[in-house]
């Protein structure tokens, strides 16, 4: 037994928070300024940071080091803040707001080693250390290049991206929030009768439908004849 049910109306829903134009300007803030940072980050870690000559015995030798020889640091928390810029949309409420600080502390050590390794002469001297064969060397017109500064503005980024996901994640959309509500209850279609339930047809229904079982029929049994016992 089908017969349909319509549903009790509902009152609109509020707008969404993240609906609002400030939240989605500093959502899309926060990707362009995470991305680009984590990219200038990964792409200083390959440059040559600085170059000098090595003194030698046998003569002068150039030597040159690149970001991830002077300190390894900066890419592997761009790495990190790069996934933590992507969980953020993952998590929400307290979640949210833990990886948003990772976010902003992987964004602040990547300034701070990128700026501590900008006149580090130390990774110089070992090149020509390992040059010259000895457990010292020594190196004569050190320059430095611009790229540990690219390095840490693209921190800057990662910081930026995190303080801003800090300060407005919480109108920020989850992944997971349209899979919820294709997967929700539906409409409050009431109380049918009893021993009755509910079927919703469709993914988006305009009304419920009572299912009830049908109820288990009797035998019909046939006219009794004589010498026969009673037709099934």
């Amino acid at each position: 037994m089908i017969s349909p049910h319509t549903p009790p109306s509902s009152p609109e829903p509020a707008p969404r928070p993240a609906d609002s134009p400030r939240a989605r300007r500093a959502l899309g803030a926060a990707l362009t300024a995470g991305a680009l940072g984590a990219t200038a980050v990964l792409v200083a870690a390959g440059q040559v940071w600085g170059e000098g000559t090595a003194v030698l015995a046998r003569g002068e030798v150039p030597v040159r080091v690149e970001g991830g020889e002077v300190t390894g640091l900066p890419s592997a928390l761009a790495l990190v803040g790069l996934a933590a810029l992507v969980a953020v949309f993952a998590v929400r409420r307290a979640g949210r707001a833990l990886v948003a600080a990772l976010l902003a502390l992987c964004g602040a050590g990547t300034v701070a080693a990128a700026l501590l390794g900008a006149g580090d002469r130390s990774a110089l001297e070992a090149k020509a250390a390992e040059a010259g064969g000895l457990t010292r060397g020594v190196v004569e017109a050190v320059s430095f290049g611009p790229w540990p500064y690219v390095a840490a503005l693209g921190g800057a980024g990662l910081l930026a991206a995190g303080l801003l996901a800090l300060r407005h994640g919480s109108r920020w959309p989850a992944m997971s929030g349209r899979h919820e509500r294709a997967g929700g209850a539906g409409p409050a279609c009431g109380t049918g009768p009893p021993g009755c339930g509910f079927r919703v047809p469709g993914r988006i229904p305009s009304q419920c439908v009572t299912v009830c079982p049908d109820k288990p029929r009797a035998r019909r049994r046939g006219p009794s004849q004589p010498g026969r016992g009673p037709l099934a």
